[in-house]
């Protein structure tokens, strides 16, 4: 993310969300990575499901998951996962990764709020069903 959020051309062409990507701390999982240089950067390589539950348990804003069925799949196992946004784009792909290919089981979910853009994105609001 950091290879593209840090560009001119990301500037350029979505300023607001580069502005935000930029200035927000960010926590990175990975089991490869030695060290992450983007500005407000955390990396975790242990154990992430106790570092989330710390962090989860901390006076602050939301944790947001940006592109990552793996660890969306992993955190919600756990239960760590109180709210799921998803972006519906008007595009069909014929082929490509489940979403949610790695949650055990059935997750009911039940429909909070909406939001339809002028692109045609409709974004999609959920929290856990009781």
């Amino acid at each position: 993310m950091a290879a593209y959020w840090t560009t001119l051309h990301a500037a350029a062409n979505d300023p607001v969300i580069t502005s935000l990507m930029t200035s927000r701390n960010k926590i990175v999982f990975s089991r490869t990575l030695e060290k992450v240089e983007w500005n407000n950067s955390l990396l975790i390589n242990g154990n992430i499901a106790e570092e989330i539950t710390k962090r989860k348990h901390e006076d602050g804003k939301d944790i947001f998951i940006f592109g990552s069925g793996t660890i969306i799949s992993f955190f919600s196992s756990l239960g760590l996962i109180d709210e799921c946004r998803i972006i519906v784009n008007p595009i069909l792909l014929g082929s490509g990764n489940l979403l949610f290919n790695a949650i055990p089981g059935r997750m009911k979910l039940k429909l909070i709020r909406t939001k339809t853009f002028n692109s045609g994105n409709v974004l999609l609001c959920y929290e856990h069903a009781a």
